[in-house]
């Protein structure tokens, strides 16, 4: 058997990128989520998942402050935006390929142009292009699709970045014909091409040829197809346990080729796989048979497995030679030597291994480690965190990792440390957590000079007494035992050594709540607040965490001399948030503005005739103003004040006096009022009227006062 491997196979460079981008973010940041999954390879998918790399198929399903990587597809903006809002970290690994259609098509969609995409409508890239185009490109990937274009002026063609070439060359030139003079962005991957153009060479000299790669990619699919019409014998296979079996390796040329989504460590996997059926055939040739003609269609598994990743894969190399034979041993033999070979692995202080929990009481665990001698785990060395009882959180037959402490302690039995292990794995979270800026909770162990020892999950903290609060801590053992939110502000890996703080976890929380309230106020919105102070000027009111300010003029529709005499402190009043200065941290608010304006239900509430009480407030020449209630005014006209002729007002009113008026007219339109003192005024009887009475009378009736010689009307 040859094997020829297709150079350009395996990962493209920008699966590759994103690929990193995810094993980079895996050791910095947690929870780590990708949307949709990064690659269409299952293994692949897998293996990132037991690195701490989630898989979420809508913004959704991501909580808030995670941090995901957009996967070499990309997204469209409005995806972008919602993940932003929901506060989470983004990690752009957008293929640069396709990074540039999606530009240029946000430039030809904002100059007023159609776009028109070749490729498939469902595939993620697609998808994602044409939110930059707000969902209004044309996509076709047929001729039929091509003649239902509808017209148009000015059009923008451009293509997945996978799409077929000769799909592409056909489209395109049926598009130009139907509207010459389009603009043409030739989007195809040069990568893409290159790999389509070799896997066709190899499959028309292959006499089996392999497809590795994820049946849901695109890219995977095209090659499958494009090497079927090449050669009948070709298989789309996503691992090595997919291998057809039945069908002869020797003597054959397999020709491989891969998706872009395929790892090197995959495609090793393969050539191993088929070189250990060769190994068979050759062992027992009476067995082998002959296999008719395979149809050209993808082998579809109901539930194919996938392989657990290797470490670090070799190159894969181009070609294969012969495999010689050699002679093999039973399962039941081959399991022998594993398990003694097990038996007699080395181990040594420090070593990690995983081993089975055999027994466990309240002081001891026993595991079998698959050596001579079971291992042994005191209960001191059995948590990282506080003393716990074995029994509570461990149980006959669970599975853990363990460090060796002794081989042997004096009488052939071997010491572990599941808390050595724990600690690395708790550092290397709390690591990864601080690199993210998370809060932690931290509990009081001991009172130190200047400050406490505590543990942040197991791991020893020091909170210096200066950062146990926002004010100033006498007693510092009150903070013994207590759990309290805290963030790292130092941190020696070499040492693992950790300084943290409460204080300023406190102070980042308030920060926080502050700026989503003030990202939450919006101006026009009716809020309940506090009244927390008042000043010459107006009341400081607290809308939950904020405060604003109810200027004195927005107290009251009347004058007010002093805020005190429309609130108090500790009020709660509803306000209107009138305007929001973010800038500057400023927010102006309105009391009176809730309240209906006096002048609006005068005509209702005062009407002629009426008798009411009312407080003076302005004298003038002509009369008096008198307040009826805040904000609305009314004139008691200088001959309206009293019951008999005044020269000046204020020889009978003063600012401040109670009294009695009786409603004229009222004139909502000119805010006009009119009010009488005087008919407001009980009317007296002949025995209440003095001689000074009637001597004013006769002072005020000038029109009365005859001179001698006057002819008069003894009956007037």
């Amino acid at each position: 058997m040859t094997v020829q491997v297709a150079e350009r196979g395996g990962f493209c460079f920008g699966v590759r990128r994103a690929v990193d981008s995810v094993l980079e973010a895996t050791e910095r940041f947690s929870p780590l989520y990708t949307l949709g999954p990064i690659i269409h390879n299952p293994a692949v998918v897998d293996m990132l998942e037991g690195r701490g790399a989630h898989v979420a198929y809508s913004v959704e399903e991501i909580p808030e402050n995670a941090t995901v990587v957009i996967r070499s597809h990309g997204v469209g903006p409005e995806v972008l935006e919602k993940l932003q809002t929901r506060g989470v970290r983004v990690i752009d690994a957008t293929c640069p390929f396709v990074a540039r259609i999606q530009q240029k098509v946000r430039q030809a969609f904002e100059a007023g142009m159609q776009v028109v995409l070749v490729g498939e409508p469902q595939h993620p890239e697609v998808q994602g292009i044409n939110g930059w185009c707000h969902g209004t490109a044309r996509i076709v990937q047929s001729a039929e699709d091509v003649e239902a274009l509808p017209s148009m002026e000015r059009v923008c063609v451009a293509a997945q970045t996978t799409t077929n070439r000769e799909r592409w060359e056909t489209l395109l030139a049926l598009i130009q014909a139907r509207f010459p003079g389009c603009e043409v962005f030739p989007s195809i991957c040069s990568a893409t091409f290159e790999r389509q153009k070799e896997a066709v060479e190899i499959a028309e000299k292959a006499d089996i040829m392999l497809v590795i790669g994820g049946r849901n990619s695109s890219n995977t699919q095209k090659l499958f197809t494009l090497c079927s019409a090449r050669c009948p014998r070709t298989y789309l296979i996503e691992s090595p346990e997919e291998l057809p079996g039945n069908i002869p390796y020797r003597d054959v040329h397999v020709g491989i080729t891969t998706g872009a989504s395929t790892p090197a460590w995959i495609i090793k996997e393969v050539i191993t796989r088929m070189c250990d059926i060769e190994k068979n055939e050759i062992l027992t040739p009476e067995t082998e048979t002959e296999t008719p003609e395979v149809k050209a269609e993808a082998p579809v598994a109901e539930n194919p497995t996938t392989p657990a990743p290797a470490a670090e894969a070799e190159e894969q190399t181009t070609d294969a030679d012969t495999v010689q034979s050699i002679p093999s041993t039973g399962e039941g033999e081959a399991n022998f030597v594993e398990d003694f070979e097990k038996m007699m692995m080395p181990i040594r202080p420090g070593q990690i291994i995983k081993g089975k929990v055999v027994s466990v009481n309240d002081n001891e665990v026993c595991v079998n480690i698959g050596y001579k001698a079971d291992g042994f785990i005191q209960r001191s060395e059995f948590s990282a965190g506080e003393d716990v009882n074995p029994r509570d959180v461990i149980k006959e037959g669970d599975e853990i990792e363990v460090e060796v402490l002794k081989v042997n302690d004096g009488e052939g039995n071997v010491l572990l440390s599941k808390k050595n292990v724990d600690s690395r794995k708790y550092w290397k979270d709390l690591v990864a957590a601080y690199n993210a800026g998370e809060h932690f909770t931290a509990v009081g162990k001991q009172a130190v000079k200047g400050g406490i020892i505590a543990s942040i999950n197991g791991i020893r903290a020091f909170i210096p007494a200066s950062h146990l609060d926002t004010h100033y801590v006498e007693d510092i053992n009150s903070y013994i035992g207590k759990p309290m939110e805290v963030v790292i502000i130092e941190m020696e890996k070499g040492r693992k050594r950790v300084v943290a703080s409460h204080k300023n976890a406190i102070l980042e929380n308030e920060k926080r709540k502050k700026a989503e309230k003030w990202a939450s106020i919006e101006e026009g919105t009716r809020v309940m607040g506090i009244v927390r102070r008042l000043t010459d000027f107006g009341a400081f009111v607290d809308i939950g965490g904020v405060d604003g300010l109810v200027h004195v003029t927005n107290l009251a529709w009347g004058r007010v001399q002093h805020p005190r005499d429309v609130v108090n402190v500790g009020d709660e009043i509803e306000v209107l948030i009138m305007k929001v200065d973010r800038e500057n941290e400023r927010i102006s608010l309105g009391y009176k503005q809730l309240k209906p304006k006096p002048w609006d239900v005068a005509t209702s509430k005062y009407i002629p005739g009426t008798i009411v009480t009312g407080k003076v407030v302005r004298l003038v020449s002509f009369g008096a103003f008198v307040e009826l209630e805040p904000g609305l005014d009314g004139l008691v006209h200088i001959s309206q004040i009293a019951d008999h002729r005044i020269d000046k007002v204020e020889s009978v009113l003063q600012p401040g006096q109670i009294v009695d008026v009786k409603i004229l007219d009222v004139n909502p339109e000119e805010h006009r009022i009119s009010l009488s003192i005087r008919d407001a005024l009980v009317p007296k009887s002949e025995n209440d009227y003095s001689p000074d009475d009637y001597e004013d009378s006769y002072d005020d009736a000038d029109d009365d006062i005859y001179e001698v010689g006057d002819d008069i009307d003894p009956l007037a």
